[in-house]
């Protein structure tokens, strides 16, 4: 429409132009006239009938050249236009899908993104999206498709399709492959907070906490966790370590991860039992049992006492000596008493641990201190004694285990 008033615009004031020169040379007595020569050729006509010709003839060139230039520009115009026809058609596709998507019509939103992907400013958009959708739908195979025609379209947005593949491994438990990519990812870019975030999920989905132990410094640097979140992953870290390193029955390995572990970590509750049940489990108690015993001196807990009750001394003697120091400081101490009568019981001292046991007994009875009075009653043929001391322990068990029970229930 545009075009229709710029031509009849032009055609008036070309018209208006002739008619007032025409006028104008009219009005004067001798209008003139103009003769051309060319060759033998001669044009002689007045200078009215030139001037009225030249303006329409300049008219009529300018018509046909802008008509022949927008013809010439015609072809391009039409596939621009069904480009821009495509592209809106894609953008709209877009809006759709993602809409599709989000009330879980996954089916109808692969269809619709799929079909205009291609002509889209965003193709990259279009297969991640039809990429989650396949994946809620349960079609790995199509998913992978997508993500795949995704690196194609998009060569440059490694990181953008690597961690859309990681998420949807992770949602489908495929934990191997997302670690996979991840790893990728990680090496292309080792700061990258959501990749150090993925990682971390991987690694305790996997179990795997030396991952997670090497992760720990990333996670801490760049701030994707908290402090106490760090420190308490780390805490979580190392006691995983140092139970699977125990599952070995390799003392030195659990050793060497022993002195790897930071001095904040080792002061933590329960970190240093987990170590000294471990060597002792290994056969390595007698190595731990001078660090086990300065730890109680220090701080005095009953896991520890326990673990160090447990230590198969090659100086049982020493160990008594050591365990009978502690007695000054701590005289009611059941778990103690215990310890004293069951050392003085391997050191030929029935007379001491029968006092130690029965004194423990008094103050909190327990299981083990039955088990051991019973046992120390029975080596000297009192089985009387030791039946009782049985009876007592089997009673004192199964009260447990109801209390248990009723704990549960």
């Amino acid at each position: 429409m545009k075009s229709i008033l710029y031509f009849l615009g032009s055609l008036g004031l070309a018209t208006l132009t002739a008619f007032v020169v025409s006028k104008w040379l009219s009005g004067f007595d001798n209008p003139g006239y103009v003769l051309i020569g060319i060759g033998q050729w001669s044009l002689e006509t007045s200078l009215v009938f030139f001037s009225v010709s030249l303006i329409l003839g300049f008219f009529a060139f300018y018509v046909f050249f802008r008509s022949l230039g927008w013809f010439l520009r015609l072809p391009k115009q039409i596939t621009t236009r069904s480009k821009n026809i495509k592209f809106n058609r894609s953008q709209e596709a877009l809006i759709a899908g993602l809409v599709d998507s989000a009330e879980g019509n996954w089916e109808k939103a692969e269809t619709v993104l799929i079909k205009h992907a291609s002509h889209s400013g965003a193709p990259l958009i279009h297969y991640l999206t039809a990429a989650r959708a396949a994946q809620s739908r349960g079609a790995f195979d199509k998913r992978d498709e997508y993500l795949k025609k995704a690196a194609d379209q998009a060569p440059g947005s490694d990181v953008a399709i690597g961690l859309t593949q990681a998420e949807l491994h992770l949602s489908g438990h495929q934990f191997e492959q997302a670690l996979e990519t991840l790893t990728r990812l990680h090496s292309i870019d080792p700061t990258h907070a959501t990749v150090l975030k993925l990682l971390h999920q991987t690694y305790q989905q996997l179990g795997d906490w030396e991952g997670i132990r090497k992760l720990l410094p990333a996670l801490n640097n760049n701030k994707i966790l908290m402090e106490a979140e760090v420190k308490l992953l780390e805490t979580e870290a190392f006691s995983e370590l140092l139970k699977q390193a125990s599952e070995k029955d390799s003392s030195e390995e659990i050793q060497a991860l022993w002195a790897e572990i930071p001095a904040h970590i080792k002061r933590m509750q329960g970190i240093s039992a987990i170590y000294f049940a471990a060597m002792i489990n290994a056969g390595a108690g007698a190595e731990i049992e001078r660090e086990l015993a300065d730890v109680l001196s220090v701080n005095w807990d009953q896991t520890l006492l326990a673990l160090f009750g447990s230590v198969q001394s090659n100086d049982t003697f020493g160990q008594l000596q050591i365990s009978e120091q502690w007695l000054s400081r701590h005289p009611d101490d059941a778990v103690l008493l215990t310890i004293l009568g069951k050392l003085c019981q391997k050191c030929q001292d029935p007379q001491k641990a029968e006092f130690y046991l029965s004194k423990s007994i008094a103050i909190d009875p327990t299981v083990q201190a039955y088990q051991l009075l019973g046992d120390l009653y029975y080596e000297q043929g009192n089985k009387d004694k030791a039946s009782e001391c049985y009876k007592n322990g089997l009673e004192l068990a199964s009260s447990e285990i109801a209390k248990d029970i009723n704990a549960l229930s």
